[in-house]
C-alpha cells in the first residue's frame, strides 16, 4: 500500500507532529470525506508500506525527522514552488526561503527523491504569461540540479475556485501553446525533465513527457525497489497514477491559498484546525461513539524480493 501525505491537505507544513507521533506509534486513523462515522484505520509499520508519497509547499518542519523516515520506508518527496505571492498564497514561504529549504531536503535524501511541482498555472492581470515564464526560469536555474524532475498544470475550474478567486482569466487554447512552448524551452536549456499532471491532452508534441506524479517507474527508480504490474487508477480526469491512500482532511490546510481545490473556504480549515490534537490517533478531533472503525485493506504492491531486500 502507498501513503499519500499531502493530497487532501498539507500535512508536512502544519501536522508534522502529528505525523510522527502516528508513524513511531504505527498506525493512523483517517475518516471517509463522504461517510464521516466510516473510519479507517492504517497499519503504518514499514512492512505494510510500500512507500510514503510526500507533497507540501514548506519541508521546513519535517527536515529533522526525514532522515530517520527514509531509513524506514522508501519515500519521494514532491515540493510546490509558485510564482505567487501573499495575495495568493497567503501563508507559504517567499521563493527564495523555499529554494533554500528545497536544496536542503535534496542534500539530506538525495535529488532522486524529489520532484519539484510548478504548479497551478492560472491568469490574473498579475500574473501573466510573461510573469509565469520569468519565474519559472529563475526559479529553474536554481534549484534544477536538485531535483529529478518537474511537474506542471494548468488550474482545474472548479465553482469554489470561480468562487474564491474571481481575478482568474481563462486560459485560452493560444494561452496554453505559449506556456508550453515557453517552459519546455526553458526546461531544454537546463537539461531539466518536465511532464505534464492530470491531462488529457496530450503535449508530447512540445517534448513534455506524459506521465503519472506516482508511478511505479518513479518510485522504483527512486527507491531501488521492484513493484508489481499496477492499474493506473488516478484521483482526477487524466491522471494516471497508481492506486494510494491519503491520511488527510479535507478544509484543513492553513496556506490558504486563493486557488485551493481541498479547501472550500480558509475559515473552515481554521476552525477545524482548532480541533487538532497532536496525540490523537485521528488527524482532526477523536473517535466519537457513532464512529465504525474498521481495518483498511492493505495490499502491497511490491515484488516478495524486493520487500525482503529492504527489510533486511
Amino acid at each position: 500500500m502507498i501513503i499519500n501525505v499531502g493530497g487532501r491537505t498539507d500535512i508536512v507544513n502544519y501536522y508534522t507532529p502529528w505525523l510522527i507521533n502516528r508513524l513511531n506509534e504505527g498506525y493512523v486513523l483517517t475518516r471517509n470525506p463522504y461517510n464521516r462515522n466510516h473510519v479507517l484505520r492504517y497499519d503504518l509499520s514499514p512492512s505494510k508500506v510500500d512507500a510514503i508519497i510526500f507533497c507540501s509547499k514548506n519541508y521546513q518542519p519535517i527536515l529533522k525527522y526525514i532522515s530517520d523516515i527514509e531509513r524506514k520506508y522508501s519515500i519521494f518527496c514532491y515540493y510546490t514552488i509558485t510564482a505567487y505571492n501573499k495575495d495568493v498564497e497567503p501563508r507559504v514561504p517567499d521563493i527564495d526561503t523555499s529554494i533554500e529549504t528545497l536544496k536542503e531536503l535534496s542534500k539530506t535524501i538525495g535529488k532522486e527523491k524529489i520532484s519539484w511541482r510548478y504548479d497551478p498555472i492560472l491568469l490574473t492581470e498579475d500574473y501573466s504569461i510573461d510573469v509565469h515564464l520569468e519565474y519559472f526560469k529563475e526559479i529553474t536555474s536554481k534549484i534544477n540540479k536538485n531535483i529529478s524532475f518537474c511537474v506542471f498544470s494548468f488550474v482545474d475550474m472548479y465553482t469554489k475556485v470561480y468562487k474564491n478567486m474571481p481575478e482568474i482569466i481563462e486560459l485560452t487554447k493560444e494561452d496554453k501553446d505559449k506556456i508550453l512552448k515557453g517552459l519546455i524551452k526553458v526546461a531544454n536549456r537546463y537539461n531539466m525533465r518536465l511532464q505534464s499532471c492530470a491531462v488529457a491532452n496530450e503535449y508530447e508534441n512540445y517534448g513534455i513527457r506524459k506521465s503519472g506524479c506516482i508511478t511505479s517507474q518513479i518510485l522504483e527508480e527512486s527507491n531501488n525497489i521492484l513493484l508489481k504490474k499496477i492499474k493506473p487508477n488516478g484521483s482526477r480526469q487524466g491522471c494516471t497514477c497508481i492506486p494510494w491512500r491519503d491520511i488527510g482532511e479535507y478544509d484543513t490546510c492553513l496556506n490558504a491559498c486563493k486557488y485551493c481545490y481541498a479547501n472550500k473556504r480558509p475559515d473552515i480549515a481554521q476552525k477545524k484546525y482548532k480541533k487538532h490534537d497532536p496525540n490523537s490517533p485521528i488527524m482532526i478531533g477523536s473517535l466519537n461513539k457513532e464512529d465504525i472503525v474498521q481495518n483498511a485493506k492493505q495490499l502491497s504492491f511490491l515484488k516478495i524480493d524486493s520487500k525482503q531486500q529492504r527489510l533486511i
